[in-house]
């Protein structure tokens, strides 16, 4: 297989309650597979981009379910290593009556935390175009180290670097602040959420976090849709561009929507969509995976994309 992406980073398991609430309420979960590099991951395969994935899973219960959850999505394991030592992370979600959602984390010396990159080869990196990478795996050593050595060695050889922070303040045990930083250093194009900006590391305002990476930002507005700023470096020049998205009457579950609007990103990079086509793209998978419960799960294909768009 030849494939221009590489994503690297957790997958772990999403326990998704049957009804809204605070997590203490909740009397039953669907175990659902999760982690944004592999919802990311699934989502560029089911837009027909299926990339390289780096990762590492457990093979106790759960890992196996996720192993055979990437198999399923025609996930490359090449780069996925087993971790017959440990167990898999962990993540209880609770919805607010708007289905909006809040994680807790199970998460303590699990395979994910042992991500090892040195597993991609240089060859690999010499043949990929974006590599995409999270703000979950800098959070704790020795995936923090390994994800900095991968992105330098891509970087060396002409990757474009997608960074998406999705900081989670209870998996940090030090301060991020200059982890953070110290990544955006390192990126190209930044994809962030408009609630990221209050987290560590990160300038509060768009035009400051445009000026922190090298070519460009992606800020997603929740209902208000997307936008686009760019540098005379990005692949469109500098500019700014904005789609309001798309209205989803029908909102079941928003976990891992954002990371779908970032397999949106990706695959129109890919494809070298204009900065229009590409927003409105990243918009409609975003909105079509708010129609389904869980991450993965709900990540739609492109029919599923073009019905959002011909609303």
């Amino acid at each position: 297989m030849d494939s221009e992406v590489l994503v690297a980073g957790e997958t772990l398991v999403d326990f998704i309650p049957d009804a809204p609430g605070p997590l203490a309420g909740v009397e039953s979960f669907s175990r659902r597979p999760g982690g944004a590099p592999a919802n990311v991951a699934v989502g560029l395969a089911r837009l027909d981009r299926t990339p390289w994935f780096c990762s590492a899973v457990a093979t106790d219960p759960f890992g196996e379910f996720l192993a055979s959850t990437l198999d399923e999505e025609g996930i490359p394991d090449r780069f996925v290593v087993r971790d017959p030592d440990r167990q898999t992370a962990l993540a209880f979600v609770s919805h607010g009556t708007d289905a909006d959602r809040e994680f807790t984390f199970y998460r303590s010396d699990t395979a994910d935390v042992h991500l090892d990159t040195s597993v991609v080869d240089d060859a690999t990196l010499e043949s990929v175009e974006v590599v995409a990478v999270g703000g979950v795996s800098l959070s704790v050593e020795p995936a923090r180290s390994a994800t900095f050595d991968l992105v330098e060695r891509a970087r060396a050889r002409g990757c474009l670097v997608l960074f998406d922070p999705n900081y989670r303040p209870e998996l940090w045990h030090d301060d991020p602040g200059p982890v953070i930083r110290r990544m955006l250093a390192r990126t190209d194009v930044l994809k962030v959420s408009d609630e990221d900006l209050s987290g560590p590391g990160l300038p509060s305002d768009p035009s400051g976090l445009l000026d922190a990476v090298d070519d460009a930002v992606f800020l997603t507005e929740g209902g208000a849709g997307a936008r686009l700023l760019a540098d005379d470096g990005s692949p469109w020049g500098a500019g700014e561009w904005r789609h309001g998205g798309f209205r989803v009457d029908d909102v079941v579950d928003t976990t891992g929507a954002g990371d779908a609007f970032t397999a949106g990103i990706i695959a129109g990079l890919v494809d070298g969509d204009a900065p229009e086509d590409l927003l409105a793209f990243a918009n409609a998978v975003a909105a079509a995976s708010t129609t389904s419960r869980g991450a993965v799960t709900a990540l739609p294909d492109r029919d599923a994309v073009a019905r959002i768009r011909e609303r």
